[in-house]
C-alpha cells in the first residue's frame, strides 16, 4: 500500500490507499489491553446453535394472518430495547377485539440454516383494544400508555442475542416485536450493536392514513403522506413498530447475526440504547460490529465508539449512512429512561444542551469538526436510484484474499439503497492509514448524476482497524438468499479473522 499526502488525496479520491492525520479522537490509550486468543468455534454461541432450530414463527404458519396498523388486529411493544439475565421485560399488547393471545419467544441465529430457535410459549394472555394516542401538538410524539399484558424474567441460561416476541391472537393474527438479551458481564470476542434508535426514527406507527409520524414524515390533514412539515421531532419506543412489527431495515441485522453465528464467532449483543446509557465497556471486546443501518447517534454513543478505538478495540460498520444525525435520548413522561429519541434536524432545537443541537453530525462544530468521516474514514454521500455493482480496488490487499477478485472486477448489485464515500474536504481518522477497497460509480436519486461509493478500511499506528462497507446490501449479502455473495462472505471473514488475531507489538 502506498501513502500519499493529504494534498495528493484531494486529487486522487477513491483510487487506493491514503494516509494522513485529521480529527483527533478523545485521547490516546495507555498500553493496549492484551486480548485473549479468539474463541471462534468454541464458545456459548456455537453450543447454542447446536440446539434444534425452528421456522414456525413467520406469518402464514398454522394459518396465521398478518396485521395492519389501520385494523390493529394484534400489536405490541416491549418496555425496553435490551434486557439482562434475571431482569424482567414487559410487553404491552392491544387487539382489535377482546380475546386471548399467546406470546412465543424466539432467538435469531443459525440453527442449521433454520434461522431461529423457539424458547418458550406463554400461557394464554387476555388482551383488549387500546387507544391510539394522538401526536403531541408541539413535537409530534406518539406514546402509548397501554397496560402490561405479560412479563418475562430472562432465564440465566439464555445466550445473548437478538430475540423476537411473537404475538398470535385467538382469531389467527400474528405480529412481532424485537429485543436484545445482553450479557455485558461476559467479555466476548465480538459485541454486535443492534440499531434501535434508527429503528424508531423510521417507525411510522400507526400507518393508518391519519395519525402516524416518524422523524421523516407524517400525514397531512387530507390523509396524504406529507414530509418535513408533518414529521415528528420526537419518537417514542412506547408504541409498536408499524404493520407486522418488524422494524425497517431489521433484515440487515438479522442477516449479519445469522452469518456471524454460522461462522462460529464468539459474540454477544447489545442495543444502541445500551451504548448511549453507558453499559458498554469497549475494552472488554476485541471488536465491535455495527450490523445494520445505524444512522441516529447521541454524543454518548459516539464517545463510546471513539473510546473503543482509543483502547484498541476494532470497529466494523457493515452498512452505510452511519452516525449521520445527532440525537438526544430522553425519558418518557413517566420517567422511564431511554424511551424517546429526539432529533430536530433543520428545525430550531429548543434545548440543544452541552452536546449541541440535534442536527447532522457533520454540521456540529466549526469546519465540520464532528463529521462522521472523522471516526469512520468515509461518510454518507447519496441514495441510489437503482442498485449498482461494487467495483473492486486494492485486490491484493489481505481483505480480498481468497475471493479471486482483481482490480476492476464487479460484484453485481452490491451497492444499493444508500452509499458512503470518501470526501477529501472532511476530517479523517487521526494517525491512520486508509485503504479504499472499492470505487463504485452510481447514479443517485437526487439527479446529481455520477457519485462514487467507497468501501473503506482505516488502520491506526496501534493496529486498530475501522471498517465501513458503505452500502446497505453488504449485510444482506452475508446470509439473505436473495442477496447472497460468496465474495462478500469471504472478505468479511478475512476482516473479522484479522481483527481477532492478536496483533504484533509495533
Amino acid at each position: 500500500m502506498s501513502k500519499v499526502t493529504r494534498r495528493t488525496a484531494l486529487g486522487a479520491i477513491s483510487l487506493g490507499a491514503v494516509g494522513f492525520a485529521g480529527y483527533q479522537l478523545r485521547g490516546q490509550a495507555d498500553p493496549l489491553p492484551s486480548r485473549p486468543p479468539a474463541r471462534t468455534g468454541n464458545n456459548p454461541v456455537v453450543r447454542e446453535n447446536g440446539a434444534a432450530g425452528s421456522d414456525q414463527w413467520p406469518v402464514g404458519r398454522d394459518g396465521t394472518k398478518g396485521v395492519t396498523d389501520a385494523l390493529a388486529q394484534i400489536q405490541g411493544f416491549a418496555s425496553t430495547t435490551s434486557v439482562s439475565h434475571g431482569e424482567s421485560i414487559d410487553f404491552h399488547i392491544s387487539s382489535h377485539t377482546a380475546q386471548m393471545c399467546s406470546i412465543e419467544v424466539y432467538r435469531i441465529g443459525h440453527y442449521g440454516s433454520l434461522g431461529a430457535r423457539h424458547l418458550l410459549t406463554s400461557k394464554s394472555v387476555s388482551v383488549t383494544p387500546q387507544a391510539k394516542p394522538d401526536p403531541m401538538p408541539e413535537t409530534g410524539l406518539i406514546a402509548c400508555d397501554w397496560p402490561v399484558s405479560w412479563s418475562l424474567e430472562i432465564p440465566k441460561t439464555w445466550v445473548s442475542g437478538i430475540f423476537l416476541a411473537v404475538f398470535t391472537s385467538q382469531d389467527g393474527y400474528r405480529s412481532y416485536t424485537p429485543f436484545v438479551v445482553r450479557d455485558i458481564r461476559r467479555s466476548s470476542d465480538i459485541l454486535m450493536i443492534v440499531p434501535f434508535t434508527t429503528y424508531q426514527a423510521y417507525n411510522m406507527w400507526p400507518l393508518d392514513g391519519r395519525t402516524g409520524k416518524n422523524l421523516y414524515k407524517g400525514y397531512t390533514a387530507d390523509g396524504e403522506m406529507g414530509g418535513n412539515p408533518e414529521r415528528a421531532y420526537k419518537v417514542s419506543f412506547d408504541r409498536p413498530y408499524m404493520q407486522s412489527g418488524f422494524p425497517r431495515w431489521f433484515d440487515m441485522d438479522a442477516s449479519a447475526a445469522r452469518w456471524a453465528e454460522s461462522a462460529g464467532y464468539d459474540i454477544t449483543y447489545a442495543s444502541s440504547i445500551d451504548l448511549h446509557e453507558g453499559r458498554i465497556d469497549p475494552s472488554q471486546y476485541t471488536a465491535i460490529i455495527f450490523s445494520g443501518h445505524d444512522e441516529y447517534w447521541s454524543k454518548e454513543m459516539r464517545d463510546c465508539a471513539e473510546d473503543a478505538v482509543a483502547v484498541g478495540t476494532h470497529l466494523a460498520f457493515l452498512a452505510s449512512n452511519n452516525i449521520y444525525f445527532h440525537i438526544r435520548v430522553e425519558a418518557a413522561a413517566n420517567g422511564a429512561a431511554g424511551r424517546v429519541v429526539t432529533c430536530y434536524k433543520e428545525a430550531p432545537d429548543p434545548e440543544p444542551g452541552e452536546a449541541g443541537p440535534t442536527v447532522r453530525w457533520r454540521n456540529l462544530g466549526k469546519k465540520h469538526r464532528k463529521a462522521e468521516q472523522g471516526l469512520m474514514g468515509v461518510q454518507y454521500n447519496g441514495i441510489l436510484k437503482e442498485p449498482a455493482p461494487l467495483i473492486v480496488r486494492e485486490s491484493k490487499h489481505w481483505f480480498w484474499a481468497g475471493t479471486g477478485l482483481r482490480d476492476g472486477d464487479k460484484i453485481p448489485d452490491l451497492i444499493a439503497v444508500e452509499a458512503d464515500g470518501f470526501n477529501p474536504s472532511m476530517p479523517s481518522p487521526a494517525d491512520s492509514q486508509q485503504t479504499l477497497l472499492s470505487a463504485s460509480p452510481y447514479i443517485d436519486s437526487w439527479g446529481r448524476g455520477r457519485t462514487l461509493q467507497n468501501t473503506s478500511l482505516c488502520e491506526d499506528s496501534q493496529g486498530t482497524l475501522v471498517f465501513v462497507a458503505g452500502t446497505f446490501h453488504w449485510p444482506l449479502a452475508l446470509n439473505d438468499p436473495k442477496h447472497l455473495s460468496p465474495h462478500v462472505q469471504r472478505a468479511t471473514s478475512n476482516l473479522i479473522d484479522r481483527m481477532l488475531t492478536p496483533r504484533q507489538k509495533k
